[in-house]
């Protein structure tokens, strides 16, 4: 791949369609675009919602609102069914001048706010143009010179509605009847591996186009109007490569569809859900959650999207020799432990969709360090067959794939289960029908022992402390009762029993972690997840920070470094500690509550904090620290980081790697006392 060039930059479109009355989505669509440097746009003006009440309103407001922000393309299509042939959209009108005087009344009413127009979509694709009531195109080619001629006349340029599939003795066809006398660039659409299976590439494609033109002598532009990749197997990669190659190609301008998922209330022009390829072309999913290709748009720009050697994916895995694969390996703790068995030599397997938001560094890093010794494979938990080849040449698996936060969870429930819990599945399915049945080492969560609402708590003016001494002295052991609370408990949880159940059943060799609170370098901390981070960072930002609940709740929170030592004990104990669950944490002597954790951070960042409280977020625990007793008998581990020293180390990983700077003025605020 290559850095793409500003003439492709500047060819670049985006393809949206709006539904009349949709605000918000067009008002979401130009911030989107704005954010991501897209100057063109096109979307459709239907010709058979003009007739319906409310409609025109609703284009006085689009159009010009659109235009402020882009180069809009309008694409008329659809014939009103009450005048067509047949009463469908797809039908020729019955009166083929009809649609010019269509044009026409579109150009008199927002022709200030274009300089193109488009005559139709997909005139070769029976669904967009139901070219069996009109065989050889004879009254789709009238309809055309019709609308075009007039389009001139009012000053506009014209794109001849993209052909789907790309076929050029079609194009001759339309040529020989002179259609294309007052048309200024041919539209072609292609959707490769998605609809064109037989893909033939857009170097071949645009060439054989370009051939018809030019033994007809014509100088025409050549427009690609739509192009695009459906994600409905979850290969984000493969969009991002035919977007590169797309930006590359030798057309004069591009739209790339689209911005996000077809919502799947709504139904496609073929009809409702009849083919799942159509819902999922966007840059983001219908909860608008951005994609692989979406964040690399937004992080590296245009400019760079061509040449990011960190985005790679293996679909021939058998050539590449065995590895220890981790999943979720771009993440926070994935990075530690791929830094610590490259180091020594090993080769691993980063498997990472690269959903949470800034572990794209991580990886950059880890390439730049490790070379050909990383092999990255962006690809999403739920790819079942390349998730499969995986595992056949895998020597061990680290399973930290996972939707993390408990809040996302409670947004989003399907998309957890999915994750956490259907990917988990899926895994340990692959592992136990491969020949080698890898360990596999997984990490779970102590949300699996719920809100803990059977123990009673005590408090001081910073923390709660247990009534019950044993649980004061040793902390939560493995007996604790599960008890699922949120679905980021339901489907850890779950996952963790499937585990130990599969451990048993098919004789695998299986470990699960429970873990509470990790920290340490390549942390991206938010509020839902990776606290200590969240909260270090924010101090060095000078960001007010919010505590939900009362700040008093208490965590034992463990420095990465000495999780990396327990994975890599369990692994030299696979044998023995095969089939069992442990917690695993900072323990007793290493327990905290977030007030007294914000008061470390003041002193040793010098930070001013400014801190606000919010309600408690559901199944939250007030108290939760791991007797770590079980693992330490198993194989001698025992946290060596304390917290003090953890936060040290961590805020000077953060300035040097992430530039954060140090404040150097000491607040003269004090932190919020919690009982007032």
């Amino acid at each position: 791949m290559k850095e793409i060039a500003t003439k492709e930059r500047a060819k670049l479109g985006i393809l949206e369609w709006f539904r009349p009355g949709e605000y918000k989505e067009v008002k979401a669509a130009i911030n989107d675009l704005n954010r991501l440097g897209i100057k063109h746009l096109r979307t459709g003006i239907s010709w058979a919602d003009w007739h319906v009440e409310g409609t025109k309103e609703w284009y006085d407001w689009m159009i010009p609102e659109l235009s402020k922000h882009f180069e809009v393309l309008p694409c008329f299509l659809y014939t009103p069914p009450s005048i067509g042939e047949a009463p469908k959209t797809s039908s020729p009108p019955k009166d083929l001048k009809s649609y010019s005087d269509f044009t026409s009344l579109m150009i008199d009413t927002y022709g200030n706010h274009f300089d193109w127009v488009e005559l139709w979509n997909e005139p070769n694709n029976k669904i967009e143009y139901d070219y069996t009531l009109d065989f050889s195109w004879n009254k789709f080619s009238e309809m055309i010179q019709l609308a075009a001629y007039w389009a001139k006349k009012k000053g506009k340029k014209t794109v001849l509605g993209g052909m789907s599939p790309i076929d050029p003795n079609w194009l001759q066809m339309i040529i020989e009847k002179g259609t294309l006398e007052n048309i200024d660039a041919v539209g072609i659409h292609g959707f490769p591996h998605v609809f064109d299976q037989q893909w033939q590439g857009w170097e071949t494609n645009i060439k054989e186009v370009k051939a018809v033109l030019s033994r007809f002598k014509l100088q025409k532009e050549l427009w690609i109007s739509e192009v695009g990749f459906s994600t409905w197997q979850n290969d984000q990669v493969k969009q991002y490569d035919e977007f590169v190659k797309v930006l590359n190609c030798d057309a004069d301008r591009i739209y790339w569809y689209s911005l996000k998922d077809l919502d799947p209330k709504n139904a496609t022009v073929g009809g409702f859900h009849l083919d799942e390829r159509e819902y999922y072309f966007g840059l983001k999913t219908k909860s608008f959650t951005p994609k692989l290709l979406y964040k690399l748009l937004e992080k590296e720009g245009l400019g760079k999207i061509g040449d990011l050697n960190y985005i790679q994916k293996f679909y021939d895995v058998e050539k590449l020799g065995p590895f220890i694969l981790i999943t979720g390996g771009a993440g926070f703790i994935g990075t530690n432990l791929a830094e610590r068995l490259l180091s020594s030599g090993k080769r691993v397997m980063i498997y990472d969709a690269l959903v949470r938001d800034g572990v794209e560094k991580n990886l950059k890093e880890l390439k730049h360090n490790y070379g050909r010794q990383l092999m990255v494979q962006i690809a999403d938990i739920n790819e079942e067959y390349l998730l499969k080849k995986c595992i056949e040449m895998a020597d061990e698996v680290y399973h930290f794939a996972s939707q993390v936060a408990v809040t996302t969870s409670i947004e989003e429930p399907e998309t957890d289960f999915d994750v956490n819990l259907k990917g988990t599945i899926k895994l340990l399915e692959a592992i136990r029908k491969s020949e080698k049945k890898p360990p596999l080492f997984f990490t779970s969560t102590n949300k699996v022992y719920g809100d803990l609402s059977n123990s009673e708590f005590k408090e001081s003016k910073t923390r709660y402390y247990p009534k019950d001494s044993d649980l004061a002295k040793n902390g939560i052991n493995e007996l604790q009762p599960l008890s699922f609370h949120s679905p980021y408990g339901c489907s850890k949880g779950a996952a963790d029993q499937y585990i130990l159940d599969y451990t048993r059943t098919y004789d695998l060799k299986c470990v699960v972690f429970r873990m509470s609170c990790i920290y340490g370098p390549h942390q991206f901390g938010t509020e839902d997840q990776g606290w200590v981070a969240h909260f270090l960072i924010s101090a060095l930002k000078g960001k007010d920070i919010t505590i939900y609940g009362d700040g008093k709740q208490v965590r034992d929170i463990l420095y990465v470094d000495d999780l990396v030592d327990a994975f890599m004990l369990a692994s030299q104990n696979i044998e023995k500690l095969s089939g069992e669950a442990f917690n695993i944490g900072g323990g007793i002597h290493n327990s905290v509550s977030l007030i007294e954790l914000l008061k470390k951070i003041q002193k040793i960042t010098r930070s001013s904090l400014d801190l606000s409280f919010n309600r408690w977020r559901q199944g939250d625990q007030l108290y939760y620290v791991s007797d770590t007793q079980k693992f330490q008998d198993a194989t001698g581990w025992k946290p060596e980081v304390e917290v003090d020293k953890g936060i040290e180390n961590l805020t000077r990983w953060l300035t040097k790697n992430r530039s954060f700077k140090k404040q150097t003025k000491i607040s003269t605020k004090k932190l919020i006392d919690v009982q007032q």
